[in-house]
């Protein structure tokens, strides 16, 4: 010990040598520039985020709005259509699909109404048609009989294949629906599964071999989540095809690896103190848990379940595998219905040919974003509701 201290050398550092200078000029130099590629790495996700978000709504804000173009029926249109011929009134290329049948339901009389526009006349309207559309729209437009309204359709409708009838209701049910299943097996297993490992399981190669096995699992590619969905619920249990139970079931196997991570470390994270203070009261080990070490875990539980459940809620490969991207016109009444989910809704938009479907699937981007929103916020609220601090 003697000769080691005999090594240190006494003398203070001298601060203003000029080596001791340069060399705290190269270390503040250092950190400046990790201040700086910190902060450019910020800015360049926030570009990011602010491009995705200016692209969605320049592109789907339109999509909430809907071009209408008037009908004058005089008498001899009148006859036409009560004879069912409704060609007569209605001009080719001008009114979309729907026209006649918001005509029908109106009732044939004499008299003026607003019609929804086609597609193509839709798109010249909001200024990204042919040079024959918009040749069409102008004429419209100085006759008068042009004019844009909000399109609630769009939020109450479900798939069609005319772009001007589509609407997005269909495919948001399909998705609450979808997430509610998902939610209510994925959550309860996870969080037991998580107290159980956490609280109760020996230490010894098995519950290893289980642990090694959750953290594969939460980083298998979700497609594998599909295929084990499809042949366990459909081609085994023959649960029905394309129904939000069967998708909620396949989420749940995907998001509940990751609730069971968060929760085991949002568990672990518990001082031991409050456990000793509790068994020292007498309590018993189930009252520990779930009186005492839950309560105060369940906020970083609800953040696991948070990341889970966003990831589920965008996910489109295992669905599809479950047959989720059939056409459905008409929105899901239950769980066993036909259904499709938001994702998988803006999938098929996008490979439609028609001009008059990109505005819609921005438009369906941007209610699945606020969608995501909301959830997360939810989650997010009930997080700091039940969050305590020692």
């Amino acid at each position: 010990m003697s000769d080691a201290f005999a090594t240190v050398d006494p003398t203070p550092t001298d601060w203003k040598d000029a080596a001791m200078q340069r060399h705290l000029r190269k270390r503040y130099a250092a950190e400046r520039r990790f201040k700086l590629i910190g902060l450019g790495a910020v800015l360049l996700s926030a570009g990011f985020l602010a491009v995705l978000l200016i692209t969605m709504m320049s592109n789907g804000l339109s999509g909430f709005s809907q071009t209408e173009v008037r009908l004058d029926i005089g008498p001899a249109e009148a006859a036409a259509i009560a004879s069912g011929n409704p060609e007569a009134a209605l001009a080719e290329g001008v009114y979309s699909e729907g026209g006649w049948v918001r005509l029908r339901d109106a009732g044939v009389r004499q008299g003026q109404f607003w019609l929804p526009a086609s597609a193509v006349i839709d798109v010249a309207a909001k200024g990204d048609g042919a040079a024959e559309a918009e040749a069409a729209y102008q004429r419209l437009d100085r006759q008068g009989r042009i004019r844009t309204r909000i399109n609630f359709g769009f939020l109450t409708g479900a798939d069609a294949t005319d772009p001007t009838l589509v609407g997005i209701w269909g495919a948001f049910k399909g998705s609450l629906l979808t997430m509610i299943v998902t939610i209510l097996i994925a959550f309860p297993i996870g969080v037991l599964s998580a107290v159980y490992l956490e609280e109760y399981a020996p230490r010894n190669r098995w519950t290893d071999m289980i642990e090694v096995s959750i953290n594969n699992l939460a980083a298998v590619p979700s497609i594998i989540f599909g295929l084990l969905g499809l042949a366990i619920f459909l081609n085994f249990m023959h649960l029905p095809r394309s129904a939000p139970i069967v998708g909620g079931l396949t989420l749940a196997l995907m998001t509940m690896p990751v609730i069971v991570i968060a929760g085991r470390n949002a568990i672990k994270s518990v001082p031991p103190s409050i456990r000793d203070a509790a068994l020292g009261i007498g309590a018993s080990r189930i009252q520990v848990v779930f009186h005492h070490v839950l309560p105060l875990a369940l906020p970083g539980i609800l953040t696991g379940t948070i990341i889970g459940m966003a990831r589920a809620l965008g996910e489109t490969a295992p669905l599809l595998m479950i047959g989720m991207r059939a056409f459905i016109a008409a929105p899901p009444g239950g769980f066993t219905e036909p259904a499709t989910v938001l994702p998988v809704q803006i999938f098929l938009w996008s490979d439609e040919v028609s001009r008059g479907f990109v505005e819609k699937t921005s438009a369906a981007i941007i209610v699945l974003l606020v969608f995501l929103l909301a959830m997360n916020g939810l989650a997010i609220y009930l997080r700091n509701r039940f969050e305590k601090r020692w």
